[in-house]
């Protein structure tokens, strides 16, 4: 079974974003809405939210109308940020199991 997740890119009155989600299988009370306060924060809900479903999820994209150009900008760049760095530690993990030596140039001792 999968679902849909909603993420929507809202503005707080001082004018911070956050990413209000909700999985749209489940009824829309107070308790199922979750708030993050960041990306780091985005990707560890949507993880935890998605384990339910076997990760067999879809997000749905949105924003709030007072939310600016220049804010979902930001997420957009905070995602991208993101995704690059988790590509890169799983990469790094990849040529550290099949490397002989470590970043530092010292052996790596591990059974291949």
């Amino acid at each position: 079974m999968s679902t849909i997740i909603e993420s929507v890119i809202k503005s707080n009155p001082v004018g911070r974003w956050y990413i209000e989600l909700t999985d749209t299988m489940k009824e829309e009370t107070p308790e199922n809405r979750i708030i993050c306060l960041d990306v780091y924060e985005y990707a560890e809900k949507i993880e935890i939210m998605g384990a339910e479903y076997n990760q067999e999820i879809e997000i749905a994209w949105s924003s709030d109308d007072d939310v600016t150009p220049a804010q979902i900008n930001e997420v957009r760049q905070q995602m991208m940020a993101y995704e690059a760095e988790e590509e890169a530690k799983k990469e790094n993990a990849i040529h550290q199991e099949n490397s002989t030596h470590l970043a530092d140039g010292t052996p790596n001792f591990q059974e291949q």
